[in-house]
């Protein structure tokens, strides 16, 4: 497995990625209201990517699970749809949808990445609970990105408060490394079923992409007809959230953030 390990001046650049990728996200996420479509959130992305200079890093690019290359800047998942979902102009957000809004941007060769889960006016308790143990989830997943802990315990952490709040962590889904590309190594996984026997120590340079995947009702996932939305098995609602974090020295750094997330 060939982890990168990137010096002080790479991360800069990195975190300049990770910041744009943070304003476009909340730019997008102040429009998302009942009536509005997802293929219009899409337009929303890429005309904020572009008065950044950026490139929307999703838009054409062929990840190493699909066959052909994703067609929009942005995944917005709603309510079962886990992760990757297509922007369509007939699929419009309603009153009391979760939507997952998960956005890439590439900027002078380097990447960033970030998603946020955005409740649509009133959502019911258990929805809400939803979210709170996803951003939580998240947040302690955070701190175990120290030199000489482990990808398993990213893992655990994301894991551990999933069965604390009594919600699922989704299966075959992930973090990652990010950097000069999007994915990167290693593969870091939300449920403790999917870690296999390589497990992978963190080291000082490298970077990642911490997502903790929660849903209701099951850990289990099927694929859209769209061969791109991912939903959970029973359809029970979704939560997802991100960021991108850097290893280093001192610690954690947490090179996308959002002022309201």
């Amino acid at each position: 497995m060939n982890v990168e390990l990137y010096s002080f001046k790479e991360i800069e650049k990195i975190r300049k990625a990770c910041l744009v990728v943070a304003e476009v996200l909340e730019r997008v996420a102040e429009q998302i209201k009942p009536g509005i479509s997802t293929y219009d959130i899409d337009m929303i992305a890429r005309e904020e990517s572009k008065k950044r200079g950026a490139r929307p890093a999703f838009l054409n690019y062929k990840p190493p699970f699909s066959r052909t290359p994703y067609p929009a800047a942005i995944c917005v998942s709603i309510n079962s749809a886990v992760v990757h979902g297509l922007p369509k102009k007939d699929q419009i957000i309603k009153e009391g949808d979760l939507v997952s809004l998960d956005f890439g941007a590439i900027i002078d060769g380097y990447a960033g990445d970030s998603a946020i889960t955005v409740a649509v006016g009133k959502v019911g308790q258990k929805e809400e609970m939803l979210l709170k143990a996803t951003k939580e989830a998240l947040e302690e997943a955070v701190k175990m990105c120290v030199p000489g802990r482990w990808v398993s315990d990213i893992t655990r952490a994301i894991h551990g408060t999933a069965q604390r709040y009594g919600v699922y962590p989704v299966r075959g889904l992930g973090g990652h490394g990010i950097g000069r590309r999007v994915h990167e190594e290693p593969f870091i996984p939300n449920n403790l079923k999917d870690m296999d026997k390589r497990d992978t120590k963190l080291k000082q340079g490298m970077v990642v992409a911490i997502e903790p995947m929660f849903a209701l009702g099951t850990e289990d996932t099927v694929l859209d007809g769209d061969g791109w939305t991912v939903h959970t098995a029973d359809r029970s609602p979704s939560a997802h959230f991100e960021y991108t974090v850097a290893i280093t020295k001192d610690g954690p750094v947490v090179l996308t953030e959002f002022s309201n997330g």
